[in-house]
């Protein structure tokens, strides 16, 4: 916790020491770019001579929630596991095994365009844990901050929808009007030609007669 590594951060319960809850922030031009990734670790009361299990709990298009996973840095693979190892080093492994397209127990198999959906929503997905917002606050309210920074976005952007879309009514309006005056001159020219023309005959024929 004092010198965290990049991405990543963790902290354990208050409550019980064995089990510590993480969050992995998606990397820059990845498919988890601006995602927050919640999981947790279940250490043994033997470590750290015995590996811990390994969670992710925010859904992510790599793993499946809530389940065991199975990688050479948790308790399915005692066999790989090195004392020396610390949470960090856990979750830096958890992290770049992330990034692979590596089958495991636990893996799935999603699309790009699932995993930045999944990316997207992560943070309203976290404000409803509990254990999330008391282990990280500072990453609850920037979520929070972010959010209401879109909500703000998105209601601007309304409000200039519906303006241009009056201002185009207007427009509409005006040109039907305008449409409708030009065509009553028009029936009007028409109406003084057809006069005009009949009295020319008329003026014409009375002349031939006299």
């Amino acid at each position: 916790m004092r010198d965290p590594v990049p991405y990543v951060k963790a902290a354990p319960l208050p409550s019980n020491i064995l089990e510590w809850h993480y969050i992995v922030t998606g990397p820059e031009k990845s498919p988890y770019e601006g995602g927050i990734y919640h999981g947790k670790l279940i250490f043994p009361r033997e470590f750290p001579f015995k590996p811990p299990s390994i969670y992710m709990i925010t859904p992510n298009g790599r793993f499946k929630c809530n389940t065991r996973l199975c990688l050479s840095i948790s308790d399915f693979h005692p066999d790989t596991w090195n004392p020396a190892w610390s949470v960090s080093t856990i979750l830096t492994g958890l992290l770049s095994f992330m990034l692979e397209k590596s089958a495991t127990l636990g893996s799935i198999e999603t699309s790009d365009y699932t995993k930045r959906q999944l990316a997207a929503q992560s943070g309203q997905f976290n404000l409803k844990d509990k254990t999330f917002c008391e282990l990280f606050p500072e990453e609850a309210e920037k979520i929070r901050e972010e959010q209401a920074r879109r909500e703000r976005e998105l209601a601007e952007s309304t409000r200039n929808g519906n303006t241009q879309s009056q201002l185009l009514n207007g427009q509409n309006t005006n040109g039907n009007n305008q449409g409708i005056i030009g065509s009553a001159l028009a029936n009007i020219f028409v109406v003084i030609g057809l006069a005009a023309f009949a009295y020319t005959v008329k003026y014409v024929l009375r002349n031939i007669v006299e």
